[in-house]
């Protein structure tokens, strides 16, 4: 029931859209590879535990042309039950990128930060960890990351 609820949102939030073309949509702006987001990572875990785990085949669901691994049952279950609770914003690209320049930019899916009950994933390699400098300006990127990625995933 609160899978409908969440695609009745989504075709209000985009208008006439349909399921296929949302579908679409996600499959074309969304980071992943080979269909699979969060490089494998279990989406639930983000929120339950002090750092993400990967996911197996073994517990596994397609939601909207995005596959996702899950570390156990009761965790697939939990994502069933209201996916854009654990779904990555911006589609797993890089918050900070996405409100400084509105690109989509790798992430390290081990940093991350939660704000406001949403996951948000952010690029850290080669010294260069843009969670730090999102923390710093998050007042300012978080609102221009919305408007960025609403101008990309349409």
């Amino acid at each position: 029931m609160k899978t409908i609820f969440v695609l009745l949102c989504a075709f209000a939030f985009f208008g006439n859209v349909t399921a296929q073309d949302l579908n679409t949509l996600r499959k074309k702006h969304f980071n992943v590879e080979e269909s699979i987001a969060l490089q494998g990572y279990d989406p639930v875990t983000y929120f339950t535990g002090t750092s993400p785990k990967k996911g197996s085949a073994a517990h596994m669901f397609n939601y909207g042309n995005v596959i996702y691994h899950f570390s156990s049952q009761t965790n697939l279950d939990a994502f069933k039950v209201n996916p854009a609770k654990y779904e990555p914003q911006y589609g797993g690209w890089c918050a900070y990128a996405m409100g400084n320049s509105g690109e989509k930019v790798e992430v390290d899916p081990k940093t991350f930060k939660i704000i406001n009950g949403k996951l948000y994933l952010f690029y850290n390699s080669l010294f260069n960890n843009t969670l730090k400098t999102w923390n710093s300006k998050e007042a300012i990127l978080l609102p221009k990351s919305v408007a960025n990625w609403k101008n990309i995933f349409k």
